[in-house]
């Protein structure tokens, strides 16, 4: 007697078929994450330095839009990641 999870799981898969994917498109997948990781360590490092002014200079309001941007582009950065593994994903399910 299946559980209520794998019978759930059945439905999921004949609903929406998992995708195979190629060995070329999990490392450009590994590239972009690659490139992700390092645009985020990019900006972190930009704005924590002006994190650290701000906070030397006592401007708490400064400090918050640091931190609102930082967050924001992390986001983004994110987002844009997302997107592109999407977009490759389908390109694998559009190949069946």
């Amino acid at each position: 007697m299946k559980s209520a999870y794998e019978l759930a799981m059945e439905r999921l898969e004949k609903a929406a078929p998992t995708t195979k994917l190629t060995a070329r498109q999990k490392q450009a997948i590994a590239e972009w994450e690659a490139k992700a990781k390092a645009r985020i360590a990019e900006r972190e490092i930009a704005l924590e330095s002006e994190i650290r002014a701000a906070t030397a200079a006592g401007d708490l309001e400064k400090i918050e839009l640091l931190r609102e941007r930082l967050s924001q582009e992390r986001k983004s950065i994110q987002a844009e990641l997302e997107a592109k593994k999407e977009e490759i994903h389908r390109e694998s399910a559009a190949r069946k």
